[in-house]
């Protein structure tokens, strides 16, 4: 007889006996996996279930004419603006929200007390003066009031609903930020200082179906902007040149007849061609006047924004941009003397233009007359027509950070997402174009493109992207764009965002099916405002698949992936009858995956696991027809899915 072991040794035995269960326990439940998904929003007359807008869908327009001044010296920017707004909303309107974006920069902003670096402060926004203007011409101050980055406009008398509209009138001015490192600055170069100018003018708010008012306080996420025509002009000294978003349309004023005739060997040139030359920049005869100032005027149309680049010290040059159906647009790069040469900016506008084609070809046609590089402090930032990329930048560095800024062109700027909220369907869906245009750039120029947008480690992106589902504090991709710290603005938005693609296209619809709906997805938003919600409901409706399991897996959670090979037999004890595996799903993400029998005579057979075999099973028995004897079973060989585990992927047969 043996003694009996003191309680509290049998307490802490079962509690290991236990522990040990659990960890050995899967975590996965179909019943969780598979429940039906609820989208983030309902479905009515405004958004249809295929995911397009309905048949009552509005949107309203914001139409702008600014008329602006910069002075260098003090770096002071002045303007006055008229805003046309159209309310096709079924919806009477009181009020106006703006953006004021530039309030971000002051000590007391929001904005200050949760960014991560240091901010130049500046006194924001000084507004003179707010006007409304009726129907019959006439003009009058109204009430309005300020808070933190948006202002309220009081109307007096409510915008009617369903084709009301109204102007408004506003005077502004504000200090533009030195060199810090954000979305617009001023900053040195060898001849001059470069100005980075966005967020500049007050900007309307969207009024929308989903929440009315969309008022987020800008704090560092980006925009949400409504769409319509922009008529600009900005009066600088003689001696800088301006490169802005859209056409200009006064060359003959701001041009020297000389720059004029090389602009149109541009406009039928693949080589890219100089506009105005290192060795001009220093040459007051490469303006057309040598005192004063001059007024650059641009003209956008169906657009959600503008902005410029000014400075003296400009090298510039252009190329024409090929696009489907036969049409054309124009590429331009503007940057500092020390940035050129054939290893850096020299090559510039080869890159703006292969990437605008590519994303052309491959997605939807770009659809403005212009797209231009400006090479500043900015590491890369985005608006419609131009962006800002890092004017030390070189060779594959330079090509990658021109062709993600130009394809946002696609995603913010033509299907208008609220990048405020949802950061991953701009910065995710644009990084996941990045990679077939890096495969395609001058045969492979630079590819494989496994970079800091892409792998953050420059390993394999599924081995990567399993570290990120891996960390506990990892925020889901539907987590709101201003709750995603830093540290996984980059993990999550960008990369989780685009592997999220990438596996939609590639291991679970398959090219055909996803391009014709991707496509067709960016058509259909195209200058309108798709929420998740849309997306999700539209890629299920054209590729013909209930995708809620992977909705909520892939965005409304940050679950692991993680499946097994158990066991490898003879079915009925004879190899000649094949072979049964059991393989199990371990945790709650689920994936279609390939399961790869290797022979005794070295060939190999590969069966697809679909994901219905885990609706109703943790784990199953793959039955393999076959003669031979198998040496070993792998899941997913290609290492294409993010698995937690590979060391349970791989079973060999004694």
């Amino acid at each position: 007889m043996h003694k009996a072991l003191p309680f509290f040794l049998v307490g802490a035995l079962l509690a290991l006996a236990t522990a040990a269960a659990a960890a050995d326990k899967p975590r996965y439940d179909p019943l969780e996996t598979f429940a039906p998904f609820t989208y983030p929003d309902p479905v009515n007359a405004y958004r249809s279930a295929d995911g397009k807008p309905g048949p009552l869908f509005w949107q309203n327009r914001a139409d702008y004419r600014i008329e602006a001044t910069l002075d260098p010296a003090s770096r002071l920017l002045t303007g006055r603006e008229t805003i046309t707004y159209t309310n096709h909303s079924p919806d009477a309107l009181d009020v106006l929200w703006l953006q004021l974006d530039q309030n971000r920069y002051k000590p007391d902003a929001r904005g200050a007390f949760t960014d991560e670096f240091p901010t130049e402060f500046t006194s924001g926004y000084r507004i003179a003066s707010v006007e409304v203007e009726d129907a019959e011409g006439h003009r009058q101050p109204v009430k309005w009031l300020v808070s933190d980055t948006r202002m309220q406009i009081r109307l007096p008398a409510a915008l009617a609903p369903k084709g009301g509209r109204v102007r408004v009138h506003i005077a502004w001015s504000f200090t533009v930020p030195g060199e810090f490192g954000g979305r617009m600055d001023v900053n040195p170069s060898k001849n001059g200082d470069i100005f980075e100018i966005a967020q500049w003018y007050p900007r309307l708010c969207v009024y929308d179906d989903l929440r009315g008012w969309d008022t987020a306080p800008y704090l560092n996420s980006e925009f949400y902007l409504e769409y319509g025509d922009f008529d600009y002009s900005v009066t600088v000294p003689w001696d800088m040149i301006v490169a802005g978003s859209g056409e200009l349309v006064n060359p003959q004023d701001v041009l020297t007849s000389t720059e004029i005739e090389r602009l149109d060997r541009a406009r039928h040139s693949d080589a890219t061609v100089m506009i105005r030359t290192p060795a001009e920049v220093t040459d007051p005869a490469s303006r057309p006047k040598r005192s004063g100032t001059l007024t650059w005027h641009f003209r956008m149309h169906d657009t959600r924004d503008v902005a410029f680049g000014a400075s003296r010290a400009f090298v510039w040059d252009a190329a024409r941009i090929n696009l489907p159906h036969g049409k054309t647009a124009l590429a331009m790069s503007v940057y500092p003397v020390e940035s050129a040469g054939g290893a850096a900016w020299g090559r510039a506008t080869e890159y703006l233009k292969a990437s605008t084609e590519y994303f052309s070809r491959q997605w939807y046609p770009y659809p403005w007359p212009v797209a231009i590089n400006e090479a500043g402090t900015a590491g890369g930032m985005e608006y419609p027509g131009i962006t800002f990329d890092a004017k030390r930048a070189k060779g594959k560095s330079l090509h990658m950070v021109i062709a993600h800024e130009i394809g946002h062109s696609w995603f913010p700027m033509i299907v208008g997402s609220n990048e405020r909220r949802h950061a991953w369907m701009d910065e995710g869906f644009n990084t996941f174009i990045d990679i077939g245009e890096d495969d395609a750039f001058n045969h492979g120029e630079y590819a494989p493109k496994r970079d800091s947008e892409y792998a953050p480690h420059g390993g394999n992106p599924a081995d990567e992207i399993a570290q990120v589902l891996a960390d506990p504090a990892a925020p889901a991709l539907l987590n709101g764009a201003d709750m995603t710290s830093e540290k996984y603005r980059h993990p999550v938005s960008y990369f989780k965002g685009a592997f999220g693609l990438v596996l939609l296209r590639e291991q679970i619809l398959g090219p055909e099916r996803f391009d014709d709906a991707f496509r067709k997805y960016i058509a259909t938003w195209a200058y309108h405002h798709p929420s998740p919600s849309d997306f999700f409901r539209f890629m299920e409706s054209e590729a013909g698949e209930d995708l809620g399991w992977f909705w909520r897996g892939w965005y409304q959670h940050n679950w692991q992936f993680d499946m097994a090979v158990r066991k490898v037999e003879p079915i009925d004890g004879d190899w000649s009858h094949g072979a049964a595996v059991t393989v199990a799903n371990l945790d709650r993400l689920v994936l279609p995956t390939t399961l790869r029998l290797t022979y005794d005579d070295g060939s190999t057979r590969d069966v697809r696991v679909p994901v219905e075999t885990w609706q109703q099973h943790t784990r199953y028995v793959v039955r393999v027809a076959g003669t031979r004897k198998v040496v070993s079973a792998a899941l997913d060989p290609a290492h294409a899915l993010p698995e937690a585990d590979r060391s349970n992927d791989v079973l060999k047969v004694d």
